[in-house]
């Protein structure tokens, strides 16, 4: 058994369980109030953002975000990983939704058409940050709407970027996809695999 062990500043259950197929032990660290009201983590896309740049932005402030509450909370110093997901449609963002009624809008938009999937990676490690990006494309079939009402009302969609879950549901909508499965659920086994390598953490 490795006796490594990181942080993952996550709560995404998905990063979990991928964490886990690939045998890294971890502990969460939970943020006192929700992660995305912090200051420091503010989802808000800066003027003329890429989603390549904000998805990275983004994974970089909750890893630093997460080193800052080791050295508040006295913890052991360990690798901290963290991660963020976003679509992007045109030119345009595409995160979690707000309600059930942004879920069907988002939907709808990624009926019968492609779009990316972006995930930042990032790890911090005795002040030394390093990042990696998985960026992929997912074709959905043309949806009904009642298909789409039902997932939504699966409640499936609320906590997820695009509002679906490809190792979900919404399996089903999705024609084909090119790049990284594990990164288009929300972390990239292989990209996260070689930024842990290079902080020092030994795969046994």
């Amino acid at each position: 058994m490795n006796p490594q062990r990181i942080y993952l500043a996550s709560r995404s259950p998905r990063r979990r369980e991928l964490l886990a197929q690939i045998g890294v032990a971890f502990d969460s660290l939970c943020f006192r109030a929700d992660e995305r009201v912090d200051p420091e983590i503010d989802e808000t896309p800066h003027p003329g953002e890429s989603a390549d740049a904000y998805v990275l932005r983004l994974a970089q402030a909750k890893a630093e975000h997460g080193a800052h509450l080791i050295a508040h909370r006295k913890l052991v110093h360990r690798i901290i990983l963290a991660a963020d997901t976003t679509l992007e449609v045109d030119g345009d963002i595409i995160g979690k939704p707000v309600d059930s009624a942004d879920a069907t809008h988002i939907l709808r938009r990624l009926s019968g058409r492609s779009h990316r999937v972006l995930t930042g990676v990032a790890t911090y490690f005795q002040e030394n940050i390093k990042t990696a990006l998985s960026i992929s494309e997912v074709r959905f079939r043309p949806l009904e709407d009642a298909e789409i009402r039902h997932y939504v009302l699966s409640g499936e969609p609320m906590d997820k970027a695009g509002a679906y879950g490809i190792q979900g549901g919404a399996g089903l909508f999705i024609e084909h996809i090119s790049g990284s499965y594990t990164g288009i659920m929300g972390l990239p086994l292989c990209e996260t695999g070689l930024l842990l390598k290079a902080q020092g953490y030994r795969f046994e």
